[in-house]
């Protein structure tokens, strides 16, 4: 899946995970090493973060059921928890400088699009 700020035209990712079901959130990203460009895991529905067991930085983007940013998190440490976003639904978890690097700000729209494959 593809992530677009329509509020600026940019892209913030190009190959988008869902965690939307409990196993998938409670895993997220742990285990991983980093998160490369371009990659970035979306979980629904989530109002509040940690980086508990995390070895690396990540960007962390909050929207309401509108996809409207609501709250941003820059260059999340580990071990780590966030404020509880209550006007939030859910989180898009990106490589770290994604936020500055997109100029993404509270407010903006964020545009999920799916990638159709090819049939052979």
């Amino acid at each position: 899946m593809k992530l677009i700020n329509k509020s600026n035209n940019k892209i913030l990712a190009d190959n988008l995970k869902i965690a939307d079901n409990f196993f998938k959130r409670l895993i997220g990203l742990l285990g991983r090493k980093a998160l490369d460009k371009g990659e970035g895991l979306h979980i629904i529905p989530c109002t509040s973060i940690h980086s508990f067991f995390m070895k690396f930085r990540f960007d962390a983007i909050f929207l309401n059921k509108n996809n409207e940013v609501v709250y941003l998190i820059q260059n999340m440490p580990a071990w780590h928890v966030s404020k509880i976003c209550f006007s939030g639904y859910s989180v898009v978890e990106l490589p770290p400088d994604v936020i500055k690097d997109t100029e993404t700000s509270v407010g903006d729209v964020l545009e999920f699009l799916e990638q159709l494959g090819c049939s052979p």
